[in-house]
């Protein structure tokens, strides 16, 4: 953004562009989950370029299909009753690379369909909080263990034996540096553990 600009927006007071295409966070503008405008940041976190997202589904910046199925419903229900949601969650580059990010969301439609229109920010977390890849069963048993299942419930649940369950709870706190369940959902995200999209 140029000084002409900057300072025009200084002059009138008119800031809402000077901050969408200047905020140190992501911002994207959706409709059903389709994105119809963000801002630089959001690109660069991204790794696109400039209006190569406008208009492509959220579905692009997921690591596959069903992970974008999976989060389809989530938040609907805060966005609906409080209007606010939040979440931190694992989200792919253009490159293919996996991030962390935390995600904020806003709707401009809540009463009927809370994802028909909405704003949302998201801020890249990588600095502080690598990427670590699970495997798919490791992420189905940090899952439930974050809702709270015992191991034996666990097991019940997969279809596996307690031990396995054991086993990978055991990689999961070696490849965090953690000893216990409770210290493993805090490394994983630092926030509570229904706040977490697991992978």
């Amino acid at each position: 953004m140029g000084k002409i600009r900057i300072d025009d927006a200084y002059a009138s007071g008119d800031f809402a562009g000077l901050v969408f295409e200047n905020a140190p966070v992501g911002l994207v503008v959706t409709e059903s989950r389709v994105i119809r405008a963000c801002n630089p940041e959001f690109e660069r976190m991204f790794g696109y370029d400039s209006g190569e997202l406008t208009d492509q589904s959220f579905e692009v910046l997921y690591s596959s299909r069903d992970e974008f199925v999976k989060i389809r419903d989530r938040g609907v229900a805060d966005l609906r009753t409080t209007n606010t949601y939040w979440d931190e969650r694992v989200m792919a580059r253009k490159d293919g690379s996996l991030f962390w990010c935390r995600t904020r969301g806003h709707s401009l439609t809540p009463e009927n369909d809370p994802l028909g229109r909405a704003v949302w920010s998201f801020a890249d977390l990588s600095g502080h909080r690598p990427y670590q890849p699970l495997t798919k069963r490791e992420g189905e048993v940090v899952n439930l263990l974050a809702e709270g299942l015992t191991s034996k419930e666990i097991a019940r649940a997969l279809d596996i034996s307690p031990r396995t369950v054991e086993v990978h709870r055991a990689n999961l706190q070696k490849k965090f540096g953690v000893t216990n369940t409770n210290a493993l959902l805090h490394a994983m995200s630092g926030v509570p553990p229904e706040r977490i999209v697991g992978r």
